[in-house]
């Protein structure tokens, strides 16, 4: 089967909401449940359908995006089909039925992309799935520098934590560079600090620890972050200044032309 045929991409129409669209364009929700359970997946998917429609030849990321839409639909609904109504057992039985229908629909598409080699589908089967296949795709592209996408370079930054230290760090720094302050994810900080923890590197510990904190609700235990550093008070005040003035920085987006950014990568 077709992309095509799986998203019933056939017209144009430039409605807004929901119920416009399904009222124009019927063969975007007739397959899914009526009443309100699951009703932001549900909207989600029929918005993304709705622009997939007016998309004559759909990128790999936006099939991406509609294959994680599908996905969050298909688990909601599995879990309200489970979910008898008394009064009204035909609502049971229609979210029965688009979750069958669903779980179909995500099937045929991760079939029809499965050796696709567009990086995003590449990394949908290697995240979602484990596939080895997709997963070296990913990797070529990386190791070709064509991966500027913040998501997939963290995850990648995640997987090589477990095999390749190096690596993992190069990619956790490149995502300093590259993220702003409304993608910046604290946990890759952690990431570092664990990274530099496995190097014996204390005091790159202490600091990305220590930002971590500053930027989350996270909390560590004085005792332990002093005993990274033996308990240097003046190197403490030192990696505490450093670690405010890296974190002021990252919630500014000016990283990558910054002073300290300079300082951790020289020594890193």
């Amino acid at each position: 089967m077709s992309l095509l045929a799986i998203f019933g991409l056939f017209g144009c129409d430039n409605a807004a909401n929901t119920a416009t669209i399904c009222k124009n364009n019927p063969e975007l929700c007739d397959d899914l449940h009526r009443d309100s359970w699951c009703r932001y997946e549900r909207a989600d998917l029929i918005r993304k359908r709705f622009a997939l429609k007016n998309t004559p030849s759909p990128s790999g990321k936006q099939i991406y995006q509609h294959l994680i839409n599908l996905e969050n639909y298909n688990k909601c609904i599995e879990l309200a089909a489970g979910v008898q109504h008394i009064m009204h057992p035909e609502r049971t039985n229609d979210r029965v039925r688009a979750f069958g229908i669903s779980a179909q629909n995500l099937q045929q598409l991760r079939d029809t992309t499965k050796d696709n080699p567009d990086l995003y589908l590449s990394y949908y089967h290697w995240i979602r799935l484990n596939d080895q296949a997709a997963l070296s795709r990913v990797i070529k592209a990386q190791q070709a520098g064509l991966i500027e996408d913040i998501e997939i370079l963290a995850s990648l930054a995640s997987y090589y934590q477990k095999s390749n230290l190096n690596k993992a760090k190069a990619l956790y720094l490149q995502l300093l560079d590259q993220s702003d302050p409304d993608n910046f994810n604290p946990d890759w900080l952690l990431g570092l600090a664990s990274i530099y923890h496995q190097q014996n590197d204390l005091e790159k510990t202490y600091l990305f620890s220590k930002a971590n904190v500053l930027m989350t609700r996270n909390t560590a235990s004085d005792a332990k972050m002093n005993a990274l550093i033996k308990g240097n008070q003046q190197l403490a005040q030192f990696l505490d200044e450093q670690a405010d003035t890296l974190v002021e920085h990252l919630k500014n987006g000016d990283y990558a032309s910054s002073e300290i950014r300079a300082q951790l990568n020289t020594s890193s």
